[in-house]
């Protein structure tokens, strides 16, 4: 298996200071500023952006809110060690892809889903709404009616997985929406279910989840969910083995 990275890129920031915070954090995970590293000072880092001072420890402020830095007198600003950072926040996930992403990241990705969204389907078929249903049906139709290698196949798909996150009534997993369509996007730019027969199987295994949770069957409603990761994660693997990506 080949180590070499994919590049997803993402949308850009739209303010000043998270277009810096976008730039720095994005250094520090290509390791460009390695851990234990002192960035250089505000001055500096004012002219390198070409920013105000408040502007720059805005970005810097937002940097030490997700782990990835943190500040002390008179020792400055410094790259935390890679376990400090915060792999649940949506930027952090984003700037992954960003700088590109290798096998070991999508089984990573494919792992903490598996812990997760099995007990979250479990929790949705059992007390799920008439308005989570609909919902689930909602996105279900909405995948079947685009192609499956276009933006809005994989925004159906993360649609009907956030439904799941929500009908589970659970906050923790509703959280876990910056990890699913982290994951979701990768899949499908590296793999989309292009073949007819993939996106059969796809939306299948899909439709098994909304099946599951319409009967209040939380066994079968987990097993499908842990189909559909476990599909999508063999996918990208034969892909790899074809375009030696991964």
């Amino acid at each position: 298996m080949s180590s070499q990275l994919v590049v997803i890129p993402t949308r850009r920031a739209h303010s000043n200071h998270a277009e810096i915070a976008r730039t720095i954090g994005i250094d520090i995970i290509s390791g460009r500023y390695a851990e234990g590293v002192k960035l250089p000072g505000d001055a500096e880092l004012t002219v390198i952006f070409r920013v105000s001072r408040p502007v720059l420890r805005e970005s810097v402020k937002t940097l030490v809110a997700k782990g990835l830095l943190s500040t002390k007198v008179r020792v400055g600003t410094v790259v935390r060690e890679r376990a400090a950072w915060n792999m649940f926040d949506a930027d952090v996930l984003a700037w992954h892809l960003d700088v590109g992403i290798d096998m070991r990241f999508v089984r990573d990705l494919a792992e903490i889903r598996l812990a997760v969204e099995p007990r979250a389907a479990a929790l949705a078929a059992g007390q799920r709404s008439d308005a989570d249903l609909a919902e689930l049906q909602r996105s279900i139709a909405w995948m079947r009616r685009e192609p499956s290698d276009s933006g809005a196949f994989a925004d159906a798909d993360l649609s009907l997985h956030i439904a799941v996150a929500n009908a589970s009534g659970n906050p923790f997993m509703r959280s876990m929406g910056s990890v699913i369509e982290a994951a979701l996007r990768a899949s499908f730019l590296l793999s989309a279910p292009a073949e007819q027969e993939e996106r059969e199987v796809t939306i299948l295994t899909h439709q098994q989840i909304v099946d599951a949770i319409e009967r209040r069957d939380p066994a079968a409603a987990a097993d499908a969910m842990t189909k559909v990761i476990i599909n999508g994660l063999q996918r990208r693997r034969s892909a790899g083995e074809r375009d030696g990506t991964l």
